[in-house]
């Protein structure tokens, strides 16, 4: 008799920003078919990378996940109609990529007698959200966290978590020949060297800590350019293109090319890959691996999130907002040769292929989906 496979359904708010959707997606494609079926919930049907989710031929529901947890009389009798559709739709699992701390779908699963586990995705924790984390956390039945201080911070002696790296596509971001026009697209001379930053255009990125250094070292390097990658029509965004265009002197020296989908195109013709993320940290910067099986140099912020990333390669990190300390560690590689800096770059896709290819993630998530249903 052919044995029945494991439904899971994967939740999320939206595929607006392609970080999470991205994660989700790239397990739920490979998680294996003859064992496990693969379904996805989110909000509404709008985004970029919506259009992605559709094209994997995976089953879409449209759903209101998350309700308002007050009153909590109307909270409960919205939350008892949520766990009627997750009763419709059957999952075995229902797995949250949701960044927040609602726990108004993992008390709708509970109702639906349907197991319920969450990725943590930040490093958010304290505050005004802290009872909301401490309760979706309490309600779930298993939580995939994915970096070391996550489990020792937020869970230290909760069995129910686990860590699970995050993985990459190491394939699709492999370095390949240089699109000769992508230079010319952005502006940048022929004879020009790139460092790269791809990332979501927030505070805790400390995009203006790597703007500072780079400003002081393109004195003297006259031959290098900065190039940010990511949506300027934020407020941190705008706020950091809007200074640079008034600075004549940085205008054609650091380059802002917006969301881009072609981020391998953008790699390839880059020698360093910096991410200068700030004290709180984050999850598991997927930016920074694909960079690693681009082979690139990286440097990187030593916060939770990074630092696992880096742990072989202690040298390449600098304490987060130091200034001064991203100038040396950029000044050392900028000073050599293109050639030197990817023989270096290939230490870090031989890193990344044996740590994180994606594969590895997924063969760890469908064990946990396994444990979770024993028991």
């Amino acid at each position: 008799m052919k044995e029945k496979r494991i439904k899971i359904l994967f939740t999320i708010p939206n595929f607006d920003t392609a970080g999470s959707g991205k994660a989700l997606l790239n397990i739920a494609i490979r998680l294996d078919k003859t064992k496990f079926e693969s379904q996805v919930a989110c909000l509404h049907n709008r985004g970029d990378y919506f259009q992605e989710v559709k094209k994997s031929g995976i089953k879409i529901h449209l759903i209101d996940l998350y309700k308002n947890a007050r009153p909590i009389s109307k909270m409960l009798y919205e939350c008892s109609n949520l766990s009627r559709i997750f009763k419709k739709i059957s999952p075995d699992i229902i797995h949250s990529y949701h960044y927040a701390a609602d726990y108004t779908e993992p008390l709708a699963a509970r109702m639906a007698g349907v197991k319920w586990i969450y990725t943590k995705k930040n490093m958010s924790w304290e505050g005004p959200s802290y009872r909301g984390w401490k309760l979706r956390s309490w309600l779930a039945d298993g939580i995939i966290c994915q970096n070391s201080d996550m489990l020792k911070i937020f869970f230290p002696d909760w069995n129910k978590a686990n860590l699970i790296p995050i993985g990459v596509d190491i394939n699709k971001y492999k370095k390949k020949h240089v699109n000769i026009k992508i230079k010319k697209q952005l502006g940048i001379p022929d004879y020009a060297r790139i460092i790269i930053s791809v990332a979501n255009l927030i505070p805790v990125k400390g995009i203006e800590i790597l703007i500072q250094a780079f400003k002081q070292l393109s004195l003297e390097n006259t031959s290098w350019r900065l190039m940010i990658v990511g949506d300027t029509s934020t407020k941190y965004g705008a706020k950091l293109k809007n200074e640079i265009s008034i600075k004549s002197n940085l205008e054609n020296k650091i380059i802002f090319t917006g969301k881009q989908r072609n981020i391998r195109e953008l790699l390839d013709i880059a020698e360093i890959y910096v991410q200068p993320s700030l004290y709180k940290g984050e999850g598991a910067p997927i930016a920074i691996l694909e960079a690693m099986a681009n082979s690139k140099v990286i440097i990187g912020s030593d916060v939770p999130g990074i630092r696992d990333q880096l742990k072989f390669f202690p040298d390449h990190l600098f304490p987060a907002g130091d200034i001064d300390s991203l100038i040396k560690k950029l000044e050392l590689f900028m000073r050599k040769s293109t050639s030197e800096n990817y023989e270096l770059g290939k230490s870090f896709y031989q890193y990344v292929l044996n740590n994180y290819d994606i594969s590895n993630e997924k063969v760890k998530i469908q064990k946990y989906y396994k444990q979770i249903l024993q028991g």
